[in-house]
């Protein structure tokens, strides 16, 4: 298959479409033969779904043969983290205690992006649970950053990050907990943006820590997201924290100026913890954004140092309550040859959870426990509260915040999986927007050590999703960070 159906983004894709110079199918095709030709070497995928990808393409150009306008989607390669349910086949969660485990029914998410022309092509790797920010954790593989695959791709939707990154798909579906949309994207040289928690329906999504994960999209480009938001998002009276009002068209506003824009730069997110070459490489973009016409200020947030505490109690909690649910009597994995019920489950649990994953479930526990739960998780949500004000009060003068995505730029593999301190450390900036429910983008914005993309975060109020999408648009067009694609693109 021609490689030029490869590294493309949305509008491209259905301009060939709408010419008649490639069917669906045969893009379809060019994606599957594309993740033959590089999943040994980045492993994104658990599952690959060629025979559906193939079935909705046909759909596609049988809508096509009948002159049916096209959707939105129409043709386009969607790849979902595998802790998104999708009917029919396998939702691992990349666990062992759920790695044969196929879902009775899809989440909302997937069956939107479906309604909308999307040609789903696999179910992607990821750290256990989303339990990770190195899809090291997986239970399964390893998946590999494709611009130098000594180096991680970031976690926990990693593999959903590579995948994009890599061209097998032209968007993707990840979560995102306390960075696992934004740092695999800083780190893959992508877009990668989580919505205003309620904005997008968490139906169908394994729960990880319920009052922070949503699910959001990886793309090559703004525009792509924006479009996939549009489909994607909107009430859902299947989610019980689903927003129920109208949302705005988020690719019809992109092109807003933002000339007067007010940004502040969060000094504590900039200075000590954060590598040269990433403060430079974003110091360069508030220099674009002032040339853009956006006033700069610079802020400072203090209660931000207790993001990281916070957000590892309020996490580890809640995925001891969520994860209770796998002890083998309903579905998932089971123990053999044990003696009664709670050998049973001492087994199951024993089987089934990766390192990581008993890890947080035992500080969560704990954290909940008689005699703690007020030292710790009462007073941990107490303090989330304080940040959430903090941001509230900084959005009454300013429009957006910047920060780095990630305070460096993709780690080598192996090189922190003995110290998960520095592995959660890693997240510093992207945690504090789950714990205020805020919306939050990363685009490409550099090129750091060893010529690895450096990541640029922009946060804003919640539900000025929009006002965030516009201004990483406006910094994109005016910089060409998101026309590099990595070599496994172009050289297979």
């Amino acid at each position: 298959m021609s490689k030029s159906l490869l590294g493309k983004t949305i509008s491209e894709l259905q301009n060939i479409l709408e010419k008649k110079e490639a069917s669906a199918t045969e893009i379809a095709q060019a994606h599957l033969k594309h993740i033959e030709d590089t999943e040994k070497k980045i492993a994104a995928f658990n599952t690959i779904t060629a025979d559906l990808a193939l079935k909705q393409a046909k759909a596609t150009d049988d809508k096509i043969a009948k002159k049916e306008p096209l959707l939105p989607l129409s043709g386009i390669p969607l790849a979902v983290k595998d802790n998104i349910c999708l009917d029919g086949y396998p939702t691992t969660c990349s666990s062992k205690m759920l790695e044969n485990f196929s879902p009775p029914y899809q989440a909302t998410v997937t069956q939107r992006l479906s309604a909308a022309g999307a040609t789903i092509i696999g179910k992607t790797n990821l750290d256990e649970f989303a339990m990770g920010s190195s899809t090291e954790n997986s239970a399964f593989k390893i998946t590999r950053n494709p611009w130098n695959t000594e180096r991680v791709p970031g976690g926990s939707s990693g593999g959903s990050a590579a995948s994009t990154a890599s061209g097998t798909s032209v968007i993707s579906l990840g979560s995102d907990t306390g960075g696992s949309i934004r740092q695999p994207a800083s780190f893959c040289g992508i877009v990668g943006m989580k919505p205003t928690y309620g904005t997008v329906s968490r139906f169908g999504l394994v729960a990880f820590s319920s009052s922070l994960d949503q699910i959001g999209s990886f793309a090559r480009s703004v525009k792509d997201v924006a479009i996939t938001l549009d489909v994607m998002g909107g009430h859902d009276p299947l989610d019980a924290t689903s927003y129920n009002q109208k949302l705005p068209g988020f690719a019809s506003e992109l092109e807003k100026p933002i000339k007067g824009l007010r940004i502040g730069l969060i000094k504590e997110l900039i200075g000590v913890g954060i590598d040269d070459d990433v403060r430079d490489a974003v110091l360069k973009a508030v220099e674009t954004y002032k040339a853009l016409g956006a006033q700069i200020k610079e802020i400072s947030m203090p209660n931000l140092r207790h993001a990281l505490p916070v957000y590892y109690l309020i996490c580890t909690a809640d995925a001891s309550t969520n994860l209770a649910r796998f002890d083998g009597v309903r579905y998932g994995h089971r123990a053999a040859g044990v003696e009664d019920l709670l050998s049973m489950y001492f087994k199951t649990r024993q089987e089934g959870f990766g390192p990581e994953v008993k890890r947080r479930i035992m500080l969560g526990t704990y954290a909940l426990s008689s005699g703690y739960y007020d030292a710790y998780y009462k007073k941990a949500q107490k303090v989330r509260r304080i940040i959430k004000n903090d941001f509230d009060e900084q959005f009454k003068e300013l429009d957006l915040l910047l920060t780095p995505t990630s305070p460096s730029v993709a780690f080598a593999v192996g090189s922190k999986t003995e110290d998960p301190l520095s592995m959660y450390l890693s997240d510093i900036a992207t945690i504090p927007a789950n714990l205020a429910g805020i919306p939050g983008i990363s685009i490409p914005c550099g090129r750091g050590k060893d010529n690895l993309p450096i990541g640029l975060q922009l946060l804003g109020p919640a539900l000025k999703d929009a006002v965030v999408l516009q201004a990483a648009y406006a910094f994109e067009q005016a910089t060409e960070f998101h026309k590099q694609l990595a070599e496994v693109v172009t050289h297979a």
